[in-house]
């Protein structure tokens, strides 16, 4: 082997380690969202922002990683979006969230669909920053008393001055921050007058504006009410419930359906239409649905949410295996054990987190009642 084909090697070795890394960290990192969503979801972000950087500086441009890209950003917010259905006990700030959630699913799916960059501007990702802004109050106080009037005239301010102005930038103009910087002799003056005024207006105005705090600082979040901390809890609410055909399965269904229908745009190993894709997973998420009520039943619980994640997997795998003896099909690859290990993560979490929601409404409603 000559030098030369040596040395390439090793750059293709370099370029899958990087690749598979960044990649690898934009998967496991919003893992942590649920426990510690301050930190985690600014990690997401800072990588998100980062990979392009990344892949320039080992010299290489992943072909089509714009399609990874928005897929990547939309699994990191449906964690997230999980997260705040466990997690935030103010229901108007959750409402506010989960609109925002679903309209930029709706925008990411039409995205990959018509590849029309105008369509990420009409559906911006205000989500993320919402959920940011309530994290960073939590931090050092309640957010209970907080009124709907106000979360939603937070959601609006962050839509219209930071996201449309930041969503026109990167996907109208396809202007690129560190292109900027290096091009232009006036963006670094620029942009550090922006910070210097930034920093100003949060310490001399919004500062001495807050109330005093409610308790000491903290990123992990709360813990589960009591009322619903442990498995065996939550499977008395599945029984109670029972929750197949119902709004918790319908909306598993359209999560878990376009999220994995989005991923199923781009990946090339892909033969279903995008029709016959959302079907079948719904199909296989309305069959988790019975399974997870039949273990209620039977008080068969885990406590490990990865445990629960690793069972549900091999259902998930035992059950397409049994379906393709049935009818006769050849076996499936890669492709389909991704989509099974999406799948048995996001409805792990749903399961585990929506009566929590449940829980909380059922309560405020009682409070409204009395």
């Amino acid at each position: 082997m000559s030098r030369n084909t040596g040395i390439s090697a090793t750059i293709r070795r370099v370029e899958d380690v990087v690749f598979l890394a960044v990649v690898g960290g934009r998967f496991l990192l919003p893992l942590l969202i649920p426990r510690f969503p301050l930190p985690a979801i600014i990690a997401c972000l800072v990588l998100d922002a980062a990979d392009q950087t990344i892949f320039q500086a080992f010299g290489f441009d992943p072909p089509g990683y714009q399609n990874y890209d928005k897929a990547m950003d939309i699994f990191y917010l449906s964690i997230a979006y999980l997260a705040a259905m466990r997690n935030w006990d103010n229901l108007h700030a959750f409402a506010v969230a989960r609109f925002l959630f679903y309209y930029r699913l709706a925008g990411a799916f039409i995205f990959e669909l018509t590849h029309e960059r105008a369509v990420l501007l009409i559906f911006p990702n205000t989500f993320e920053y919402f959920f940011i802004a309530y994290e960073l109050w939590r931090t050092r106080w309640g957010t209970r008393s907080i009124t709907q009037r106000t979360w939603i005239i937070t959601a609006a301010f962050i839509w219209i001055f930071i996201k449309l102005p930041q969503e026109y930038w990167l996907h109208i103009a396809e202007l690129d921050v560190t292109d900027t910087l290096q091009d232009y002799w006036w963006a670094w003056p620029l942009l550090i007058s922006l910070l210097v005024v930034l920093a100003a207006t949060l310490w001399f105005v919004v500062r001495p504006r807050l109330p005093e705090p409610d308790h000491r600082f903290r990123i992990v979040s709360d813990p589960i009410p009591h009322a619903v901390d442990t498995e065996a809890k939550l499977a008395a609410i599945h029984v109670a419930g029972g929750w197949v055909v119902s709004w918790m399965t319908a909306e598993k269904i359209v999560l878990v359906g376009v999220v994995s229908a989005i991923y199923g745009l781009f990946l090339p190993t892909v033969s279903l239409s995008t029709q016959d894709l959302f079907v079948s997973i719904g199909l296989l998420v309305a069959l988790n649905a019975l399974v997870t009520l039949l273990f209620s039943r039977r008080n068969w619980s885990i406590e490990s949410a990865a445990l629960a994640v690793v069972v549900r997997i091999g259902v998930n795998v035992g059950m397409v295996g049994l379906i393709d003896f049935t009818l006769g099909r050849s076996g499936h690859g890669w492709t389909t054990f991704f989509f099974l290990c999406l799948i048995s993560l996001m409805t792990t979490l749903h399961d585990r987190y929506q009566p929590v929601y449940a829980w909380r409404r059922a309560q405020e409603l009682d409070l409204r009642d009395a």
